[in-house]
């Protein structure tokens, strides 16, 4: 199954190089091309395309803007948005993940990595274990979202404690399987938990799920190591 990309950049320079790399792989292919973020909403619509590449700041409408406006739309739920910035500790960058974000990379990203990151956000995971975005998350997203894009659901009660305890794990950044070790269970059943667990909160993936854990205390920020 070949994925496919949607570049959503102000920057031709950027969208042709990130091009290049993706169309030089087999098993991904580039299928538009947005320079602003009205643009990159218009196009998704038409292409849906499995990932889109959106870059935090453009012009007319910016990268969280276009994130939500994408999100929100029912007809795009199989489209996986993966943030692109070079302001890695930007507050915009949570506010993106609220709005339904599936990760982030900075800008320096290198080609391996990026293939593999939209490799990861189109099979539906979210791309947050990087140390980097575990800092953002406990920063920002444990703060009350006074911005209106991710109201806390009351559903949140609804989760059994295993599921709650899965989910703090996953807002921590633990992989299905170091979640598997811990708890003793097969990875297979972690994965039924966290599925379960969006269904029940209404989260888009993963990463909503682990903003929702932390806005509604399921998991608390933790210091950093000597800090």
């Amino acid at each position: 199954m070949t994925i496919r990309v949607l570049l959503a950049d102000d920057q031709a320079l950027l969208r042709a190089t990130f091009r290049i790399l993706i169309d030089s792989v087999e098993d991904m292919t580039v299928v538009a091309e947005a320079a602003d973020g009205q643009e990159a909403v218009d196009l998704t619509a038409v292409h849906r395309p499995d990932v889109v590449i959106m870059d935090i700041r453009m012009p007319n409408l910016d990268g969280v803007a276009a994130t939500s406006a994408i999100c929100s739309r029912p007809e795009l739920s199989e489209t996986h948005i993966l943030i692109l910035t070079t302001f890695e500790n930007d507050e915009n960058v949570a506010k993106a993940l609220r709005a339904g974000a599936s990760g982030f990379l900075g800008k320096g990203v290198r080609p391996d990595d990026l293939m593999s990151s939209i490799r990861t956000v189109a099979a539906g995971d979210s791309l947050l274990s990087p140390t980097a975005t575990r800092a953002l998350i406990t920063r920002f997203l444990a703060t009350p979202d006074t911005d209106g894009f991710l109201a806390l659901p009351d559903t949140v009660k609804a989760l059994t404690d295993r599921e709650r305890e899965v989910t703090a794990l996953a807002a921590y950044g633990k992989s299905n399987a170091e979640i598997a070790d811990r708890l003793v269970v097969s990875p297979l059943t972690v994965r039924s938990h966290i599925q379960r667990a969006m269904t029940k909160v209404g989260a888009r993936d993963r990463a909503q799920l682990v903003v929702i854990a932390y806005q509604s205390g399921l998991a608390t920020p933790r210091p950093r190591p000597g800090g």
